[in-house]
């Protein structure tokens, strides 16, 4: 296959084949009824493939089973008489054994023991590792899903609790092809129980793809409830935060705690609602999907109601549609919670700034009024420097005046003097502004 693709395509993409082969992923079983699955999803924390790996080579004739069959997450394994199904995902692994159904759990038969019957031992199936999140025994006979003593004899096989039942999907003759009856309800061995009743000449292919869906709706129903205890315990610190908030912004507005005491409060908060973000957000989503999943398969099974009873679709919409808006009207929440300190931030950084401003505004009059009065000083004192240097420069020219009079010149030393004050008090002063142009032509 790769040469033909050599040979007429364009180098393939690394990633073509996966992706390609995702589809046909997970196929589902071939069960021929009767038949009991026994289905158990545990959660896989910090349990490795190689532990699990470790686990399957008990099973008869895979001691050898390598880690690289594991890589895809799914396989199947062929034992004496029976089969045992692996796949791996995110948050959980689920095993799924499909065996024929004892002798003596056959339709009619009261509350059979199941539990004990496992085909690879309860040795094994005790020793899974990871944390029991679901346990099913899917019993799947052929039998009139038509018939008036339907719901007498699956209150009999179920044992005790309401039974939920609906026929399922259309044949070419416009009847149902099966009917599924359960109560929901865990056992005293651990197990829930789901009966599936299906007319002589249903197809393998089919019953494996029944029990699929039922087995799969099971498992995303209770992963998507997991979402519904955080929800309850994150909602007293929503709470909290709230009013914590509503605290805050009342200081706010009156102006009651200084900007940086308000500033410390509101990073705590944030702190602590982008920490309920960042331990929450995964399980919030992880629950929209679960819910979404389930709804898909509900779709798929093609529920007829039977007189009297309810189906699976309206138990669930019942139970699970409100544990679902809980989860979702608290993720909402926390959202706009962290929205509102965001915006409060906001409007405190605002305040901050502006007070900034109006100090910086203050500090630069203050400084514009200082320069102004340093530029008065600077002109009284070069004044005064004028004077005193020009006084110095006729001091002593009146020296050199009497010094030339005592020499024999003929003219009075105080009236030459006198006559050249203004002319020495105008060269001082021309002198001192040209060290100001220089000074001024140094510093641009």
């Amino acid at each position: 296959m790769n040469e033909i693709t050599s040979r007429f395509l364009p180098p393939e993409d690394a990633q073509r084949r996966e992706l390609h082969n995702e589809v046909h992923a997970r196929p589902s079983a071939r069960v021929r009824l009767p038949a009991l699955i026994v289905y158990v999803a545990v959660l896989n924390e910090g349990v490795s493939r190689e532990q699990e790996l470790a686990h399957l080579r008990l099973l008869p004739g895979h001691a050898d089973l390598s880690l690289e069959r594991m890589q895809g997450n799914f396989m199947r394994l062929r034992c004496d008489h029976y089969t045992v199904k692996w796949e791996r995902h995110t948050e959980f692994t689920r095993y799924s054994i499909v065996q024929s159904l004892p002798a003596h759990a056959l339709w009619g038969s009261e509350l059979p023991e199941l539990a004990a019957h496992l085909a690879p031992g309860t040795d094994w199936l005790r020793g899974l590792p990871g944390q029991t999140m679901a346990a099913i025994h899917l019993g799947m006979v052929h039998a009139d899903v038509m018939a008036s003593d339907l719901m007498t004899k699956a209150q009999a096989w179920l044992g005790e609790g309401a039974v939920l039942a609906s026929r399922m999907g259309n044949t070419t003759e416009g009847l149902p092809h099966s009917c599924i009856l359960t109560h929901f309800r865990i056992g005293p061995d651990g197990f829930e129980r789901m009966l599936v009743l299906a007319p002589e000449g249903t197809s393998e292919a089919r019953a494996g793809r029944i029990s699929q869906r039922l087995l799969e709706m099971e498992t995303y129903r209770l992963m998507a409830l997991r979402g519904l205890p955080v929800a309850k315990n994150l909602s007293a610190t929503l709470s909290q935060a709230e009013a914590q908030l509503a605290d805050i912004t009342g200081l706010l507005e009156r102006k009651g705690e200084t900007d940086q005491a308000l500033l410390d409060l509101l990073v705590s908060l944030a702190a602590r609602i982008e920490r309920a973000t960042a331990e929450n957000g995964f399980r919030f989503s992880a629950t929209r999907a679960y819910d979404t999943l389930v709804s898909q398969r509900l779709a798929e099974l093609r529920e007829r109601p039977i007189s009297g009873t309810q189906t699976l679709g309206e138990f669930m919409q019942r139970r699970l549609s409100p544990a679902m808006a809980t989860v979702q009207a608290t993720e909402k929440r926390l959202a706009s919670l962290a929205e509102r300190v965001s915006r409060t931030s906001a409007l405190l950084r605002t305040r901050v700034d502006i007070a900034t401003e109006a100090q910086n505004q203050t500090l630069l009059e203050k400084l514009t009024k200082g320069q102004a009065l340093q530029l008065r000083l600077q002109s009284t004192v070069e004044g005064l420097s004028i004077a005193a240097i020009s006084y110095y420069v006729i001091s002593l020219l009146l020296y050199v005046a009497k010094a030339l009079k005592a020499a024999g010149m003929p003219f009075q030393p105080e009236v030459a003097v006198g006559v050249l004050v203004p002319v020495v008090f105008w060269g001082v002063w021309k002198a001192v502004q040209r060290i100001h142009e220089k000074l001024h032509q140094a510093e641009h």
